[in-house]
């Protein structure tokens, strides 16, 4: 059968009214990320989808790339024995330095947090399952910033939201991770992504990206063992597509409306948590995707 999907790749403040509209007038929707800025409008979209037999989906899906894949068959196959712990890193001096209208990367919804976490928040619920509670700290360096390059150059606009995010998380099986969300740091470490089980640690590609190698760590080893990463790495889209095929199939799709508003959740209890200085509950929860078959061709034919 002919498959239809929206594709939504407005602004986040726009994502929920825009894929709602597209709900309501029977199509199916994928959006970018984040699913929505709030609980409240992400829920709301759910349901409204549920009621009407609308399939909802959402970046990110670099997860369904090589790199994380990859790693997912690793860890399955116990080579570094039960997950236990994470650690990520995302740090930037902030992109107005190059990013010619840079204000919205800076505005509610955006920031290190919602704009770039969505990668991270999702490849650990992959990893570990949903994620039950949450304790952050956040920061802003400056109340205003400048854009750097093009037409707007030298241009002041507002801050709206912190610029440096530490958050810790405890997923459902007892298992936690450490993140660092920043655009504060001059010095560049973006796409670390560590997982330490009881027999190794696994450093895991950029989840920004769709492949690259990774390395195997375990106990007594002076060097790491490099595993190059197998399975399609084609790219944006790669998400679509399977959401595409799996409506015709009629099998759930992988990057699913309900693990985006998981991820929403969580960040949402992330900057909960920054705010109180307190630990914040994540009520929601997430099915971790079916695994994507290492011989998937994106490229084949699929009428």
């Amino acid at each position: 059968p002919d498959v239809e999907i929206i594709v939504n790749l407005t602004i986040p403040a726009a994502h929920v009214e825009v894929a709602t509209a597209a709900v309501n007038a029977g199509k199916h929707v994928w959006t970018e990320k984040p699913f929505s800025l709030d609980r409240e409008s992400g829920l709301a979209l759910l349901k409204t989808a549920d009621a009407a037999g609308i399939r909802l989906g959402c970046a990110p899906d670099t997860f369904l790339g090589a790199g994380l894949q990859t790693a997912r068959r690793i860890i399955e196959r116990g080579d570094i024995g039960t997950p236990l712990t994470a650690l990520t890193m995302f740090q930037t001096p902030g992109p107005e330095s190059w990013h010619p209208n840079p204000a919205f990367l800076f505005a509610h919804g955006a920031g290190p947090l919602f704009d770039m976490g969505p990668y991270y928040i999702t490849a650990l619920v992959q990893t570990f399952g949903s994620v039950r509670r949450v304790a952050a700290v956040g920061s802003k360096a400056k109340e205003t910033r400048v854009v750097g390059s093009g037409p707007k150059a030298g241009e002041e606009f507002p801050v709206e939201v912190p610029t440096h995010v530490s958050a810790m998380l405890q997923f459902e099986g007892g298992a936690s991770s450490h993140s660092v969300f920043s655009f504060e740091s001059p010095r560049l470490r973006m796409g670390f992504v560590e997982i330490t089980g009881t027999e190794g640690t696994l450093e895991v590609p950029d989840p920004n990206y769709f492949d690259g190698d990774l390395k195997l760590w375990r106990p007594g080893a002076e060097e790491a063992e490099t595993i190059p990463a197998t399975g399609p790495a084609n790219g944006r889209g790669m998400g679509v597509l399977d959401m595409a095929r799996s409506l015709r199939a009629g099998v759930p799709h992988r990057a699913q409306g309900a693990l985006a508003y998981h991820v929403v959740d969580t960040l949402v209890s992330i900057s909960e948590s920054a705010e109180t200085g307190t630990f914040v509950g994540v009520d929601s929860s997430a099915v971790t995707s079916q695994a994507l078959p290492e011989d998937w061709d994106p490229m084949a034919a699929t009428l």
